[in-house]
């Protein structure tokens, strides 16, 4: 698998399981109907946040990125929804990829 995919998909999962844990944190805290959320989103989070540092340091090393952006692709897992912002970003300054090969 080519690390830069292994980098967006995690990028976007770590994105959707915080929208999960601040939608589990709202029904915990300010309605106080369910702790079920922050349960099961704070695990998934958890684990799907260390998959994006490891996935980040993975494409950071084989793009050779600068010791910049690899800092910043590390601290956008930190505020909410950010690694899909340094996603995009990212693939936008990418060199162009050359074409896969035709098949007859």
């Amino acid at each position: 698998m080519q690390p830069f995919r292994v980098f967006r998909v995690t990028a976007i999962a770590e994105a959707f399981s915080w929208t999960g844990l601040l939608v589990g944190m709202f029904l915990k805290h300010v309605t106080e109907t369910t702790e079920a959320g922050v349960w099961f989103f704070g695990r998934l989070h958890g684990a799907l946040f260390v998959a994006y540092l490891v996935a980040t340091l993975w494409v950071a090393r084989t793009e050779r990125w600068s010791i910049w952006r690899t800092l910043f692709g590390l601290a956008a897992s930190i505020p909410p929804l950010t690694t899909l912002i340094f996603e995009r970003w990212v693939a936008k300054r990418r060199p162009a990829q050359e074409p896969a090969a035709a098949t007859a």
